[in-house]
């Protein structure tokens, strides 16, 4: 071999070497710590079924899910795991779920949660696998899942070995359960789930399942703690609160705190696979989705098959430069994207309707977990660019519920409507997606469902006030966080006027449109600010611009104060600077929400302050410092890597976007504002069947630490720091020229 053609087969070998899958850049431990709210386990895109570890129950755990509002099965900080859940929520504010838990132990049984779980460790965490060991048997746990099967291999020391299915715990104290084993391999039953938010508990609904085993158990039962009286009656009952282990019993078991065992006498270290199967319809659903998905798959084939899904889905960017945990948060926040919406509809097409739960079935993906007030403001945007074709599965579950309850979607969570936080977000992603091109769904419907919740002034489940609002053009202090509803009413009053200029609906582009500035009346030129109004139209006094903060109570506003609110105009940025005398005043006022600290990364309101210093000549330089400090200050590869709860992905949506160098400032327009990318080369490929182009590229040039110096649009000068939709989905170069 002559030199040359060793040197190159040398660099052969280096690259192969070092490259890898981008797959491989997800850490999926990113926001399970500063209250983030994700979990590290096991999950395919978009899956009904997860498989996490649940280490929230028991006072030896440093968060404790009975101890305070948890919203999440798995807490980095905490040691104790007390089994694994089977379906789980990633990133949401409120607790639900976290049931059909499996816990493997050894040596003698044990029933109680508090006393078989165990400390953990070596944990491993990647998109579509976890493992990790439990200290106190030395047993290897690993888990994959399907879309709507979880999996999970578990590897056994010799002796004595245990399998626990324990329908008694969970992540909230929602009750009822049934448990039947069907044979040594096999386990089906119901676990009723609901009240999020422990709210509307009488919405409870539940979640069916079927567990199989990959060998038979040497001996099985079931277990049922009934609840300890105290009056006379305890004389009489000398099992009074005692759990009553039921050997071999293959009946059904129907109570509260029940479980199953399945045990086994290991003569040599073995390992059981099981694999658990779950449908919001029926046991024979959750079969038919267990077989469908997994039948005569190992372990591995499964995992390999759900890695290969997410590395493809993950591909459809590339970027390139940047450091390794760079490339590890971009692409964990795209993994947090891809967890919510969900899916609902089992293998068959079959889910439960909206409102009846009657059974139903669809063709597509029936989605579910709309959390809208949180992401109406970019993850929807970000799938209309990404994956046009789950966006529009989206909009048409929207119009599905519709349909089938006879209003649009608030915060939905499988088939049932949470009515969490306020505004009424659905018609700004209608509007949004249909702007953007997404146009195969039925954009009359839609506009009809968007303009009844507008405008029906009675019963009007999601638009509280809505009388008030349409005859002074804005809610009072008679109506909780007034100001920001107000606001939030306005923005899905500016996407129907979109909407209706573009269906040629004239005067309802009009009426909407004068409607969507009705936030003006709050606007109080002495504060400078947004301020909540009496019902007799004066200013409520005393008032406190700070109130609000962290999370604490206020007149007038949500989950925030007024700096955190006033804003939050996405639609009217302009009108606002001229509200506040200029743009030199706006600049100064905005200032203020960044150099008094009133600047709140981890809530929606303000998410998109950063980026409106853009709408002003010569201060466009701010939003790229800005965006750069709150990226590398609050976004990190570890496990306190989100600035907080993660809202289903928004808060991940919002890093994805500033570190490619665009953000969708006001959501319902097909709009972006450009601002400094932190990769070389971002490479979006585009669908060819709703967009022109092949490809979307940003390129940055110059000093990554400098300002924006020029931009060019497909290699031409470009004078604007915001762009359309449209020209950048045609086959579009950016390129982001900093000095």
């Amino acid at each position: 071999m002559n030199f040359k053609l060793f040197i190159l087969c040398f660099l052969a070998f280096q690259y192969v070497g070092f490259t890898q899958d981008i797959v491989d850049y997800v850490n999926p431990f990113i926001g399970t710590s500063n209250f983030g709210a994700t979990n590290p386990g096991a999950i395919a895109p978009r899956g009904m079924a997860s498989v996490s570890p649940f280490n929230v129950a028991g006072k030896q755990n440093t968060l404790e899910k009975d101890s305070r509002w948890l919203s999440n099965p798995y807490v980095n900080e905490n040691t104790f795991l007390t089994g694994f859940s089977h379906v789980n929520l990633s990133g949401v504010g409120c607790p639900d779920l976290g049931v059909i838990l499996l816990m493997p132990t050894t040596g003698k049984l044990e029933t109680n949660h508090l006393n078989y779980g165990s400390t953990y460790s070596n944990e491993v965490a990647k998109a579509g696998y976890y493992s990790t060991t439990l200290d106190k048997y030395k047993v290897k746990v690993e888990t994959t899942a399907s879309t709507r099967t979880g999996i999970s291999r578990y590897s056994f020391p010799k002796g004595d070995a245990n399998i626990l299915l324990n329908l008694g715990l969970g992540l909230t104290n929602e009750q009822g359960a049934s448990i039947k084993i069907v044979s040594p391999t096999e386990i089906e039953g119901m676990r009723t789930v609901g009240s999020f938010c422990y709210y509307k508990p009488e919405e409870n609904y539940p979640v069916y399942f079927v567990v199989k085993f990959s060998k038979p158990a040497d001996e099985f039962g079931v277990w049922r703690t009934p609840k300890t009286y105290k009056g006379v009656e305890a004389q009489w009952m000398p099992y009074n609160g005692k759990t009553r282990i039921m050997k071999g019993y293959k009946k059904e078991v129907i109570g509260d705190s029940i479980g199953s065992y399945f045990k086994y006498h290991f003569k040599e270290p073995t390992q059981v696979e099981v694999k658990v199967g779950v449908s919001y319809i029926s046991i024979e659903n959750a079969r038919e989705n267990l077989e469908k998905e997994t039948q005569n798959q190992t372990f591995e084939t499964v995992y390999k098959n759900t890695s290969s899904e997410w590395n493809s889905l993950l591909s459809k960017i590339k970027v390139d430069g940047g450091s390794k945990d760079d490339k590890t948060v971009f692409y964990t926040a795209l993994y947090h994207t891809l967890i919510h919406p969900n899916t609902l509809n089992d293998f068959n097409g079959e889910y439960p309707s909206m409102a009846t739960r009657e059974t139903l079935k669809t063709d597509g993906t029936r989605f579910t977990v709309f959390s809208f007030w949180d992401t109406y403001r970019n993850l929807h945007q970000l799938m209309s660019l990404l994956y046009p074709k789950q966006q529009s599965n989206m909009v048409k579950s929207m119009l599905n519920i519709y349909d089938e309850s006879g209003w649009l979607p608030k915060w939905e969570l499988n088939a049932t409507e949470t009515t969490t936080m306020v505004g009424d977000p659905a018609g700004i992603i209608l509007t949004d997606t249909y702007l953007k091109g997404i146009k195969d769904f039925d954009v009359e419907k839609a506009y009809k469902a968007m303009y009844k919740s507008a405008t029906q002034l009675e019963n009007n489940p999601l638009r509280p006030g809505i009388k008030e609002y349409w005859s002074n053009g804005f809610l009072t202090t008679n109506n909780k966080g007034s100001v920001s509803t107000t606001q939030e009413y306005n923005i899905t009053d500016y996407s129907i006027a979109l909407l209706a200029k573009e269906l040629g609906k004239k005067d309802d582009y009009k009426r909407f449109s004068k409607q969507a500035l009705s936030y003006r009346n709050l606007y109080d030129d002495n504060l400078k600010l947004l301020h909540p109004k009496n019902p007799d139209g004066s200013w409520y006094e005393p008032f406190d611009p700070l109130a609000g903060a962290n999370f604490s109570k206020n007149i007038g506003f949500i989950e925030g104060n007024s700096w955190q609110y006033s804003f939050m105009v996405s639609h009217d940025t302009k009108g606002l600077i001229k509200l506040m005398g200029g743009k030199k005043p706006f600049v100064k006022q905005l200032k203020k929400v960044f150099d008094n600290n009133q600047f709140d990364m981890a809530n929606e309101p303000d998410i998109g302050y950063p980026f409106l210093f853009n709408y002003v000549k010569g201060e466009e330089w701010r939003s790229q410092k800005l965006v750069k400090q709150l990226v590398n200050k609050y976004f990190k590869n570890t496990p306190d890597g989100l600035p907080g709860n993660d809202d289903t992905g928004t808060m991940s949506a919002w890093v994805i976007y500033s570190m490619m160098g665009i953000y969708p400032i006001s959501p319902g327009e097909p709009l972006y504002t450009i601002t400094a990318p932190m990769f070389d080369k971002i490479t979006i490929d585009l669908d060819s069947n709703y967009y022109e182009g092949k490809q979307l590229v940003i390129n940055k040039t110059g000093n990554s630490n400098g300002k924006i110096n020029s931009i060019e649009l497909n290699g031409k000068s470009y004078k604007s720091y915001f762009i359309n939709h449209d020209d950048l989905v045609k086959g579009t170069t950016l390129t982001i020229n900093q000095k």
